[in-house]
């Protein structure tokens, strides 16, 4: 009798790990990079710009190696050490940043970077979430756009994150229409606020909301340039028994209803979380029309 196993959201068969397992066999001289590629092209792993998501094929397999189901061959280069955070934090430790405790507008004009890959910025901005959100960070896969908030003088303040919107959260869809064919085919029109970080020595009031309403003026621009495709739709989830979302509401976000306690990217309703309350933010006047939009 066949069985599945659920990794990354996606469910695999017995003949699905077959044909990963004679993959990796019947190309020897393969690295992983020529697999993770030939495995997203195979089950047809695009982006909606029509972009190979091989990054995404990699992560799983790695995660069917973690699990005992296939041998990957070794990595041609070693991945280079980088620094604990014991090590690479020990400094701001012992001299930790001042206190940011300004009012906004003495702090104003803020300046805000959109983070590029591979720069001291991307790694300063990683460092940070891994370091001081509950969630921890390590790093993104597919599509997403951060950027960091810096002051008049030059002092970090926030990072924010966006990245693949939930694939299916009930709330949501029944606030915007979808059934499940409809989504299936715009949800890359929407945009999940997966990290929100004020750091820690920032304490000036009302900062949180401005950042959520300078950040979704741009976003949608930003977005377009990247990735060659628009967005209409802003969501994030908010975990009831840390957060109260007051940010969000200041910024007009609408709270659509809570979660049924499972993961965002759950698509087989076998993981755990908190319940939390989702978190909606239009860009465009007429973004039902465009979520809702039939197939060509």
């Amino acid at each position: 009798m066949s069985s599945t196993q659920v990794i990354q959201g996606r469910q695999l068969s017995d003949a699905d790990i077959a044909y990963v397992r004679g993959l990796i066999e019947d190309h020897r001289d393969w690295h992983r990079q020529r697999i993770s590629q030939v495995l997203a092209e195979q089950w047809g792993w695009r982006n909606s710009s029509g972009r190979l998501k091989d990054m995404a094929a990699r992560s799983l397999l790695l995660k069917m190696e973690r699990r005992g189901l296939i041998v990957l061959p070794e990595r041609r280069r070693m991945p280079v050490r980088r620094k604990s955070e014991a090590e690479s934090d020990f400094l701001e430790d012992l001299l930790p940043p001042p206190a940011i405790i300004e009012p906004l507008r003495d702090l104003q004009p803020l300046s805000v970077e959109v983070v590029a890959a591979r720069t001291a910025v991307c790694s300063l901005f990683s460092r940070y979430l891994a370091r001081h959100h509950y969630l921890g960070f390590r790093g993104t896969v597919g599509e997403s756009m951060g950027y960091l908030v810096r002051d008049r003088q030059k002092r970090d303040l926030a990072c924010l994150l966006f990245g693949a919107a939930a694939w299916k959260t009930m709330p949501r869809d029944a606030w915007i229409g979808w059934d499940a064919a409809t989504r299936a085919r715009n949800l890359s029109l929407v945009t999940n606020n997966t990290r929100f970080l004020i750091l820690p020595w920032v304490r000036v009031p009302h900062l949180a909301s401005h950042l959520l309403g300078t950040i979704s003026r741009r976003l949608a621009g930003d977005w377009q340039a990247r990735y060659g495709h628009p967005i209409h739709l802003l969501e994030t989830f908010v975990e009831k028994q840390r957060f109260q979302g007051t940010c969000y509401r200041a910024a007009n976000w609408t709270c659509v209803g809570q979660t049924k306690g499972r993961s965002r990217q759950d698509r087989y309703t076998q993981m755990s979380v908190p319940i939390k309350d989702a978190y909606v933010y239009a860009l465009t006047p007429e973004f039902r029309k465009e979520l809702c939009r039939a197939g060509s």
